[in-house]
């Protein structure tokens, strides 16, 4: 993370102590999302995705977007904006999904590489059974 949430521009989610999604006002989540309770079909974002910004926040946009914009500078996992934003997942998604039809953010899922050398595999099998 780039900044802590205080410096985002005040409480995004609620008063301290409250559970992200539990606690928020419903009125609030609706018109965070323009009543959508679910991102658009196809969307990339997973809770593991990572998010970059590709462009600054601009004035007039809504201050959840320009928050996961400046939260974004550096590559940034949807579970972990949810979590600083104190907002449930299912709207981070929504509003990842706006940004990313705008062309503001880019999505890549973290790298998954393949350990296919038995070599390695014996040696952590070895491992664990030491354990």
């Amino acid at each position: 993370m780039s900044r802590p949430p205080e410096q985002l521009g005040g409480q995004l989610g609620g008063k301290p102590g409250n559970r992200p999604g539990r606690d928020d006002s419903p009125d609030r989540l609706y018109t965070l999302t323009g009543g959508r309770s679910r991102s658009a079909p196809g969307n990339p974002f997973d809770l593991v995705t990572l998010v970059v910004a590709e462009s600054d926040p601009v004035p007039g946009m809504q201050s959840e977007h320009a928050a996961i914009l400046r939260l974004t500078e550096r590559p940034t996992a949807v579970v972990e904006l949810a979590a600083v934003l104190r907002l449930p997942v299912s709207i981070t998604k929504v509003l990842l999904t706006d940004l990313l039809a705008t062309g503001r953010v880019s999505a890549r899922h973290p790298r998954r590489t393949a350990v296919t050398d038995p070599d390695i595999l014996e040696q952590v099998l070895v491992g664990l059974r030491n354990l």
